[in-house]
């Protein structure tokens, strides 16, 4: 960036006095220049990084782009190339690459601040002395291989057991009014 800003005003202002102001060395400013011009005058690690660079990218590419930095590693380890796993982190992170995550944020609940709020009938006392006495029921989803499957159930607090319960594939209000159905 200031490299560019110099190259931009070095015509008018001159090399030194821009470097003075932005607290550069020339001599930094000049090596850079005489690397861009002639890139056989770069360091040995900024040489092997740009061959790196294409075999990571090679690697990345040809698994679906969904390798991270250990597998690309691990990848490289078997094809012969002696890279350190620290390397591959930085040179991916500097390049933009990342490999697939697991999972995904997934909002379930979306609650609505203008609907009333349901009262707590049994002021967080969730005990009973008869069957069917006092019933409970929740609402949950779980994650699987499909994408997530969303379950409502009804228990009875007494005997602690699943009355009634239900799943869908999609989250309504119907799927759960069928599971109160089935526990009456």
């Amino acid at each position: 960036m200031t490299h560019d800003f110099i190259d931009m005003h070095r015509d008018r202002l001159g090399v030194e006095p821009i470097c003075k102001v932005l607290q550069v060395a020339p001599s930094a400013y000049r090596r850079r220049a005489a690397r861009q011009r002639n890139p056989g005058l770069r360091s040995a690690r900024a040489l092997r990084d740009e061959r790196l660079v294409r075999d990571i990218q090679r690697v990345w590419q040809a698994n679906l782009r969904v390798y991270g930095v250990r597998k690309v590693w691990r990848q490289l380890q078997r094809e012969g190339i002696e890279v350190a796993r620290c390397t591959v982190e930085r040179l991916m992170h500097a390049e933009g690459l990342a490999g697939a995550r697991r999972g995904r944020a997934v909002r379930t609940t979306r609650s609505d601040p203008a609907a009333p709020c349901p009262l707590d009938r049994v002021k967080r006392q969730f005990v009973a002395e008869r069957p069917n006495q006092l019933w409970v029921s929740d609402f949950t989803y779980v994650s699987t291989w499909q994408g997530f499957v969303y379950v409502a159930f009804v228990i009875d607090v007494f005997a602690r057991y699943i009355v009634g319960w239900r799943v869908s594939r999609s989250m309504h209000t119907e799927f759960v009014l069928d599971a109160l159905e089935q526990a009456l």
